[in-house]
């Protein structure tokens, strides 16, 4: 039973890099205490991220890991970890459910960012579409 519950949560299962569908173009406001910190994107294929002018101008923050540089445009075709694991394992019942019910693909890393991406309990980061 103890085995069962522990695969329900291991996400090494879940780990599987998914293609990003070239025609999903969405965007992700990241913020923490008011602040607009930066924005995640999905174009043609890729991921995006870059901070905020906002964001820039506040040295009292740390930037966030794998971000170091300030006026970079990063791009990737994997979503970064840092996003990834707002994304919860899969395997487990009560997520199984809720993708059934609200008809979410568990192939789109896009949708289920929409869907459980918004606050996890790892960090204090909040992630907004729009």
């Amino acid at each position: 039973m103890l085995k069962k519950l522990k695969s329900w949560f291991n996400k090494e299962q879940d780990d599987i890099i998914l293609p990003l569908p070239k025609d999903k173009d969405t965007r992700f406001l990241l913020s923490v205490d008011n602040l607009k910190i930066g924005y995640l994107c999905s174009r043609h294929g890729e991921w995006y991220f870059e901070y905020t002018e906002e964001f820039q101008k506040h040295s009292d923050y740390n930037r966030i890991i794998g971000f170091p540089e300030l006026n970079k445009v990063y791009k990737s075709e994997e979503l970064w970890p840092f996003f990834r694991i707002r994304i919860p394992g899969l395997k487990q019942p009560v997520v199984q459910e809720i993708l059934q019910k609200e008809k979410i693909d568990k192939n789109d890393e896009v949708e289920l960012l929409k869907r459980f991406g918004h606050k996890t309990i790892a960090n204090p980061y909040e992630l907004i579409v729009g």
